[in-house]
């Protein structure tokens, strides 16, 4: 009985494949997740520069890109919902979300400490306010 001839090619193809796939998953850094760590003071520098265009520099979005409206940060009732973890802001920033127009921007070579920077800043838009020093009694 012959193999067939493709059956070679195929299966030094799949070898190859698979050593390719053995070798990025080396390289490739393991997914954070759980409450950011960031430094929120390097964080609003990133956001000035590349989030303020849609969601405004107090982070009370409004801007229109797909028809879809950008997110009030301020809104403390939703960022303190479940559903919009540090998980979920990680993957918005990072992965973008394509119908509402948000930026994929760990392709636009925004590194994953400044992703945590990032939400770490966006959390202090509903944060609660320290009362003010000095304040009259």
């Amino acid at each position: 009985m012959t193999r067939p001839a493709i059956l070679g090619p195929v299966a030094f193809a799949l070898v190859l494949a698979s050593v390719f796939a053995a070798l990025a998953a080396r390289s490739t850094p393991p997914a954070i997740t759980g409450p950011s760590k960031g430094d929120a003071a390097a964080g609003k520098k990133i956001f000035a520069v590349r989030c303020v265009p849609c969601h405004k520099a107090d982070g009370r979005g409004g801007f229109k890109l797909t028809g879809n409206p950008t997110p009030d940060w301020r809104d403390a009732k939703r960022m303190s919902d479940p559903k919009y973890n540090d998980d979920y802001l990680r993957d918005c920033i990072t992965n973008g979300k394509i119908k509402s127009g948000m930026v994929a921007w760990s392709k636009q070579g925004v590194k994953p400490a400044e992703i945590e920077n990032l939400i770490a800043y966006v959390r202090t838009f509903s944060a609660p306010k320290s009362p003010a020093k000095n304040a009259k009694k």
